[in-house]
């Protein structure tokens, strides 16, 4: 005679966890196949950054050409705008494609600096309008201010700077992204 089916619980009990060190960076799959690590992750704010220092460098444009078309010759004065509008999309396709310039400067330290620029120049120019009185044009230089303040703030966020970082942790067999 059979033995009679023994009567279980509808919840299954959870399989027991292996034990793992925190620093396993692979994961075994089935009959001791192991998992490639995880490529990192662009945070969300990288992109925006990315395109608030497109933005600072179309500004930077902006304020040459205001420049140049006051004098339409070739000056050196030229080169203030156009310096910042060029580091501003170096630190933006870096932040994009999260390297670092070299392996002390980040690419979101570049953004940053191309922002900071930008933005100094802006208040004084703010300032020295509202000095002359000049209402319309205190309001258009705070409204560039928008551009430098948000690629500022983004470029300095803690996973942006994490993302641009030149010492990344290499996967066996392959190169660091930092390395290059």
């Amino acid at each position: 005679m059979p033995t009679p089916p023994t009567r279980r619980s509808p919840r299954r009990a959870a399989p027991a966890a292996p034990a793992t060190s925190a620093t396993t960076r692979s994961r075994t799959l089935g009959r001791g196949f192991t998992a490639a690590p995880t490529a990192p992750v662009r945070p969300l704010a990288a992109p925006f950054a990315a395109a608030f220092g497109v933005l600072v460098a179309a500004e930077d444009a902006y304020l040459g050409w205001l420049l140049w078309d006051a004098d339409p010759g070739w000056g050196w004065y030229l080169l203030l705008p156009a310096l910042p509008a060029v580091a501003a999309l170096a630190g933006a396709l870096l932040v994009l494609r999260g390297r670092s310039l070299s392996r002390r400067v980040s690419g979101s330290a570049v953004l940053a600096l191309a922002c900071l620029v930008p933005l100094l120049g802006l208040l004084g120019l703010a300032v020295f309008f509202a000095l002359l009185g000049g209402g319309q044009a205190v309001w258009w230089a705070l409204l560039l201010l928008v551009g430098p303040i948000g690629g500022l703030a983004l470029a300095l966020q803690r996973p942006v700077r994490r993302w641009t970082r030149g010492s990344r942790v290499a996967s066996p067999g392959r190169p660091g992204r930092g390395s290059r």
